[in-house]
């Protein structure tokens, strides 16, 4: 087992807790069409909350619960920063959580 993935399990739990502190986080999914774009982020779909909440976190979540191999490198926080540029201070714990998952998976 990869010694990172008790860490980038944790991260994704901090991930999901900002997106629920910043009221970020939906009870419904998106309708099955929007889940299926095939557009990076879903950028024609999804918010990039929406795509972290119903996608990657799932995703992530399916890679450790099933022992695959974690990703090589991450670059979700500068998506953030793109997203949030007139919002950065109030995104600023979300930016750093996602920050942190890029290191994890760097390391």
């Amino acid at each position: 087992m990869d010694a990172r993935v008790p860490a980038v399990a944790e991260q994704l739990l901090l991930i999901e807790r900002e997106l629920r502190l910043l009221s970020l986080w939906a009870e419904t999914p998106p309708a099955p069409e929007a889940l299926a774009s095939e557009q990076p982020f879903c950028v024609d779909t999804l918010s990039f909350e929406q795509w972290l909440q119903w996608i990657f976190l799932p995703r992530m979540k399916s890679i450790i619960e099933e022992s695959h191999p974690l990703p090589a490198v991450s670059g979700i926080r500068a998506m953030g920063e793109v997203v949030y540029r007139e919002r950065m201070a109030e995104a600023s714990s979300l930016l750093g959580a996602l920050g942190d998952f890029d290191r994890l998976l760097g390391a």
